[in-house]
């Protein structure tokens, strides 16, 4: 959906990521490419896997969701400041969210909201970066500087199951998820069909062309193994038992019954696929506007992945970015949409034991403005903004922080960005001491935060 509301986000949208997707194919013209990702694994120095199970969803809500009409409502403050929505009591005395998020309020008990978040920088993808990485931009904010917290997983914890990623993004890469210096081997796996479109989801990474079947691949990938013995014979480097090793890495993937059962929505009932929601995107039709994509199929992927055994998903969920007409964007097209998908998330997870080992952050990258602009709509604002997690241990009904009576600035207990990513961190066995280097020099995981421990207790 090429629908914009800002130049900055308009840029975004119509200049596509240039960097290469990871893709898996079969070997030679059949593809199998996923050994190009192995390879370069090969060269990285990964630290031995983490005995913790834990994971994360980021629930990436791109374009800056409005903390004003979602999450830290202001019923006392002037109308140009509170807004259309009014307020409404959650199943926790004391706290109350927008009415337009019913079956988040019934259950507030099982997640938690930041009310206190801060940062300086009011541009898309530049604070894309300081809220996946924890570092200031670099000279091209679509491009990472630093690594995302995702790829410092792959890094230092690596896999939790050979058939599967660490790290995966659904569908695609946005600003700021980039591996940075660590290296290709460090992407995000990308899933690039989208559960968002209509009709079977299928991952590309994982088909065949047509008339090719897996018995042909196989006969085909014992031919490359006849040419490969004869390469061998004159290599004196050792670097082609390295990537007969890689491939048959890759191969192993891409033949896995493990990966192609995470990655097959099919496989999941249809009740609840409907819990989650189906719906159709939202489109204003009108270019100043954002919509949005039906995402909520997305975010029921997320869960299949973190059961199946991938470290940290990162779904894109846009475009909050309400500039113009936000009430009526609001109202047709995104919280009723959240409502319904998030509480499905958490439900699911509970259900299925998984809500105490997987951490579920919502958040964007930065909120909007506490007053309402002339074209009924609220503008970009990292001044103060929220988030909201679940799971990992965190204790439902729980708020950190405060926003003054406008919800212009943090009134107490301020957090950052990077207070956030120490949580996640802490919660995956990230030891955030440790140091990587670029062209000789050490960085570390964090240039400051700790984890957020009023969550917990």
């Amino acid at each position: 959906m090429n629908r914009s509301g800002c130049t900055d986000m308009r840029r975004t949208m119509q200049h596509p990521d240039r960097r290469s997707f990871v893709k898996a194919g079969v070997l030679g013209s059949m593809g199998l490419t996923l050994a190009d990702l192995y390879r370069n694994d090969a060269r990285a120095t990964m630290a031995p896997p983490s005995s913790r199970i834990n994971s994360v969803i980021i629930l990436w809500m791109r374009g800056g969701p409005s903390h004003m009409d979602m999450w830290d409502t202001k019923p006392d403050s002037p109308v140009e400041f509170r807004g259309e929505f009014g307020t409404k009591p959650t199943n926790v005395p004391g706290i109350t969210l927008s009415d337009m998020l019913p079956l988040s309020g019934q259950m507030m008990d099982k997640w938690a909201i930041i009310r206190s978040l801060h940062h300086k920088d009011a541009g898309h993808s530049t604070g894309d970066q300081i809220c996946f990485t924890g570092y200031n931009p670099g000279p091209r904010p679509d491009e990472n500087f630093h690594p995302s917290c995702g790829s410092i997983v792959s890094k230092q914890l690596g896999h939790l199951s050979k058939e599967l990623p660490a790290y995966v993004m659904i569908p695609r890469m946005v600003p700021g998820t980039g591996p940075a210096y660590l290296g290709v081997a460090h992407k995000p796996f990308e899933t690039q069909a989208d559960p968002a479109q209509p009709g079977p989801f299928r991952i590309p990474n994982f088909s065949f062309p047509d008339g090719v079947t897996m018995e042909r691949v196989g006969d085909r990938k014992g031919l490359l193994n006849s040419f490969d013995a004869l390469r061998r014979d004159v290599d004196t480097t050792g670097q082609m038992d390295a990537a007969d090793r890689y491939q048959q890495k890759a191969w192993d993937v891409l033949t896995s019954p493990v990966a192609r059962e995470a990655f097959d929505l099919d496989k999941e009932p249809h009740g609840v696929r409907e819990r989650y929601g189906f719906g159709t995107e939202f489109d204003p039709k009108d270019p100043t506007r954002c919509g949005c994509p039906a995402w909520s199929q997305r975010i029921l992927l997320a869960r299949r992945l973190v059961e199946a055994g991938v470290r940290l998903v990162t779904v894109d969920l846009r475009w909050w970015d309400t500039h113009v007409k936000g009430f009526e964007s609001l109202r047709l097209g995104f919280l009723d949409r959240w409502d319904k998908a998030y509480t499905a998330l958490i439900d699911d997870l509970d259900s299925r034991g998984l809500l105490d080992t997987t951490m579920v952050l919502a958040w964007g990258e930065f909120g909007r403005t506490p007053r309402v602009n002339a074209q009924a709509g609220r503008d970009h604002y990292p001044n103060v903004f929220s988030a909201a997690l679940a799971g990992g241990g965190i204790r439902g009904g729980t708020i950190v922080g405060a926003s003054d009576e406008k919800g212009a600035f943090p009134k107490s207990n301020p957090k950052t960005p990077q207070d956030v990513l120490a949580t996640v961190y802490r919660h995956l066995g990230v030891d955030t001491t440790r140091d990587f280097m670029n062209n000789g020099r050490p960085i570390p995981v964090l240039p400051s935060g700790k984890p957020i421990d009023e969550l917990f207790s």
